[in-house]
């Protein structure tokens, strides 16, 4: 049995945390409200994030940072990406860099587009156990105890195959893999393809248009991580093309609403009031386009999807500039 703080009571934070109490571990879950840690805790259930699901009875949940992480050996980080600096800046101050460190964040930052690893080894130190929680997981399939899988990636072995364990159910297996810039970047532009599948469907052009996004997606996805590192069979698994594929076609996904949404004609800021949870493709569309410049990629989807976000072309005109591209071989 392990002691671990959940940082992030958000659909996936809930869920994980529930999920780690069941395996038998002291699980407290860290709230920023108050009225949230109270249902959690009189109710047993997340009101908001996974209503109608009962969670595990041996998860807490606080509102308290310092008393979530007292005691505890191990913390998973599950907040929106671009609060993850702060959160580990918070913890290292209460408990300064003595707790293993997980994080099932699916972004980049923001402001340097680092993969979270990098900013995590900048403020623990190199030697420190941290290890990435990725793959085609919903919350709500997860808190239900519905079978799933996910990858999970340290540059520690030793630490990947700990989490692994931990986490390990006969309903939920946990891959282990060092390629922690694969993961990390199958996780967070997967988000930016769900909003172009989502406007796609929304203007009704079919399946064979969503699967060809998907398709050309990953193409766009493979070829920047090999400019980062990343190895072609993490992109092709779970924290890859399984995300890609799983955030594209179904409606729990975030961002695919989102883009339907757009399709509508609905702004982005109204699209994100009626989501109501973080959009995390957006800031991924951001600096996946800066990636992709820098690194001489190109991701034409990428840039369609940035140009609807940022307001300079309809959701109509970005699917035509797709289709209207000059033709070229397949491969690449």
């Amino acid at each position: 049995m392990k002691e671990i703080a959940v940082l992030g009571a958000g659909s996936w934070g809930t869920a994980l945390a529930s999920h780690l109490a069941s395996c038998g571990h002291r699980v407290v879950l860290w709230s920023r409200s108050s009225e949230t840690a109270s249902v959690i805790v009189n109710q047993r259930e997340n009101t908001r994030y996974l209503p109608g699901i009962t969670l595990a009875a041996g998860l807490d949940c606080t509102t308290d940072l310092t008393s979530a992480l007292a005691g505890v050996s191990d913390v998973l980080v599950a907040v929106p990406s671009g609060s993850f600096g702060d959160v580990i800046d918070q913890l290292i101050t209460i408990r300064g860099r003595q707790c293993g460190v997980m994080w099932a964040c699916k972004g980049l930052d923001r402001e340097k587009g680092q993969f979270l690893s990098t900013v995590l080894a900048a403020k623990l130190g190199e030697e420190a156990n941290t290890a990435v929680l990725s793959g085609p997981t919903f919350a709500t399939e997860l808190a239900s105890r519905l079978p799933t899988a996910i990858a999970v990636a340290s540059g520690k072995p030793d630490y990947s195959l700990a989490v692994s364990e931990w986490l390990h159910t006969d309903r939920f297996r946990a891959y282990t893999t060092n390629d922690l810039n694969g993961v990390q970047l199958g996780g967070a532009l997967k988000n930016v393809y769900a909003i172009a599948a989502g406007i796609s469907d929304g203007l009704h052009f079919g399946a064979n248009a969503r699967v060809a996004l998907i398709t050309r997606g990953l193409a766009e996805l493979s070829r920047l991580g090999m400019k980062l590192g990343a190895r072609q069979e993490t992109l092709m698994g779970l924290s890859g093309m399984g995300d890609l594929v799983l955030t594209c076609t179904d409606n729990q996904s975030r961002n695919r609403r989102f883009g339907l949404a757009l399709a509508e004609g609905l702004s982005v800021d109204a699209a994100c009031k009626q989501i109501g949870q973080a959009v995390e493709g957006i800031a991924a569309t951001r600096v996946a386009v800066r990636l992709a410049q820098q690194h001489d990629v190109d991701m034409p989807i990428v840039q369609q999807v940035y140009e609807v976000v940022e307001g300079s072309k309809s959701a109509t005109a970005a699917v035509e500039a797709l289709l209207s591209r000059e033709r070229r071989q397949e491969a690449g």
